[in-house]
């Protein structure tokens, strides 16, 4: 009977056999994140020192994510990467991504906060075009059919775009535009714009203050996709009597927050 009893000291248990595979699961993803970041490649011993685990566990870890194609080694510099199980992952979720879907929630609850007109906006043939529209329930509200297009440098989600592409291609649409007069407020000088769109960058939200419509002013901020690259831009837009300079500062800041948390929510990353 004591050698029964015996025989059964330290035979792991069904729980903890469980523990030890979701704690070894859990690892293992750590492990994967921190070489997805690391896209020039990782060491061994840098991932191991990262996680606060010993090489041989991590070693061990990596090996399995290899044998099912999740990462690769660069043998000669013994450098770990993502493999093209990792990749597939990846792309599926960016394939099930529809971001004008996923951010009409958001702009719902930053109308029914803010009691004004929000609009999605995206960069097409140097124009602005609104993809999706929520109205207000203001008689006096924004109007325009999907599809309308607005000039970059007369609108708020134009602006907003422009401020967050990279530098050259900023530069390469502002060779292109023409600064047309559309009211005595529409910026016309290359120089008035290269400063909007700094102060556009350095808070994160564009501001068009009746240069696109007489009397209507509108506030925009871009979603930004995985690479920090802007999707589209979202705006609230109402009349000069109800949105005044202090109401402009607050739904900038409004808009703004709903832009971040759309980029995050679709998995992208804020500049």
């Amino acid at each position: 009977m004591q050698q029964k009893n015996k025989a059964r000291v330290g035979r792991p248990t069904t729980s903890s056999r469980n523990t030890a595979q979701v704690q070894s699961l859990s690892r293992g993803l750590a492990l994967l994140d921190k070489i997805a970041e690391a896209q020039a490649g990782v060491l061994l011993s840098d991932l191991a020192e990262q996680a606060g685990l010993p090489v041989s566990t991590v070693h061990r870890l990596l090996n399995t994510l290899q044998q099912q194609g999740f990462i690769r080694q660069e043998t000669a510099r013994e450098l770990w990467f993502i493999g093209t199980a990792g990749f597939k992952v990846g792309n599926a979720f960016l394939a099930s991504r529809d971001f004008v879907r996923q951010a009409q929630p958001f702009m719902q609850q930053l109308v029914d906060e803010v009691g004004e007109t929000s609009n999605l906006s995206i960069l097409q043939d140097a124009k602005a075009v609104i993809i999706a529209q929520l109205q207000c329930r203001e008689m006096m509200r924004m109007m325009v059919p999907l599809g309308s297009a607005s000039p970059l440098h007369a609108s708020g989600v134009g602006k907003a775009i422009l401020a967050g592409l990279p530098e050259s291609e900023r530069r390469q649409q502002l060779q292109g535009l023409q600064l047309t007069e559309i009211t005595p407020w529409t910026i016309t000088a290359t120089a008035q714009l290269q400063t909007a769109l700094t102060q556009t960058a350095a808070r994160g939200w564009a501001f068009d203050d009746q240069e696109h419509a007489v009397g209507l002013r509108c506030v925009a901020a871009c979603l930004y996709d995985e690479n920090g690259y802007p999707l589209a831009a979202i705006s609230v837009s109402g009349p000069l009597a109800r949105i005044d300079d202090d109401r402009a500062q607050l739904l900038g800041e409004k808009v703004k927050a709903t832009a971040q948390a759309i980029t995050a929510f679709i998995g992208g990353r804020w500049p």
